[in-house]
Formats: C-alpha cells, sequence, structure tokens
C-alpha cells in the first residue's frame, strides 16, 4: 500500500518549537519509525512551507496513491485552493492536526480541509498520524 503524508507550513519545526505543544520528537524522525512499524505500507513523508508544493504533490500523488495524510497546517483555515486541490483528487485523505485547533484561538476552529476529506484526526499528537496509518492498513 502506497501512503503519503503531507506536511504543510511549519512542521518542519516539529520537536524544535512550542515542544508542549508539538513534542519533542521530529516528524521526520516520526516518519522513519513509521516506516520501521508500519512495514506493509511504502510511506513517502513530504513536508513543505509553500501552498503550491502541497498543491503539487496532491495532484501528483492523489490519482495513484492508496492514502494520503494530510496536515495543512495553518493553511487549513485559509487555503481555498488546498481544498479544491483535495476535493479533486481520489485517493482518500485523513486531515491530521498534532494539537487540537478546537481548543485553540477561534482563527482556528474551522477547517476548509474536513469537508473534503475522509476524516479528521486531532489533538493527539503524532499518535494522530500512526492512526490514520493504521485505518489505511486495516482497509
Amino acid at each position: 500500500m502506497n501512503i503519503h503524508i503531507i506536511n504543510g507550513p511549519n512542521l518542519n519545526l516539529v520537536g524544535q518549537r512550542e515542544t508542549s505543544t508539538y513534542g519533542e520528537v521530529s516528524l521526520h524522525d516520526a516518519c522513519n519509525a513509521w516506516k520501521r512499524k508500519f512495514h506493509g505500507l511504502t510511506l513517502h513523508c513530504h513536508f513543505s512551507n509553500q501552498e503550491g508544493d502541497l498543491i503539487d504533490w496532491l495532484h501528483e500523488h492523489g490519482f495513484d496513491a492508496d492514502g494520503i495524510i494530510l496536515n495543512p497546517g495553518g493553511y487549513t483555515h485559509t487555503s481555498v485552493a488546498l481544498r479544491d486541490a483535495v476535493a479533486a483528487i481520489s485517493s482518500p485523505v485523513i486531515e491530521v492536526h498534532i494539537s487540537n485547533p478546537q481548543s485553540r484561538e477561534a482563527f482556528r476552529h474551522q477547517s476548509l480541509i474536513a469537508p473534503v476529506a475522509k476524516g479528521t484526526i486531532s489533538g493527539l499528537g503524532l499518535v494522530g498520524y500512526e492512526l490514520a496509518l493504521r485505518w489505511f492498513a486495516e482497509r
């Protein structure tokens, strides 16, 4: 099974930034651990702070991947273009957030991605990614 994990702005700093919110393990290290743990899945981890890169990866992989895990970061609440890219592809997308946007500032309460995603997992730290990977593995 071919799964792409796509991470948006500032997520390359997980493990360094706001560790009380995002934890002390980097997403790069976590991705390597998931590759060992979920050996039945072929995982590809992408990181970019650029909205266009995220859209390009969705277009490139969104018709042949068995699944996509997307943490759009701050673009969750602002990017109609990213929402449209998720809506346009046929691969199922699970939206993941390390923190719980509903428990944060009011401007983070609305996700433009959630209505076009297969599901959303938030507030469980990096375990949220593992739950999404488990869902794909058990499909």
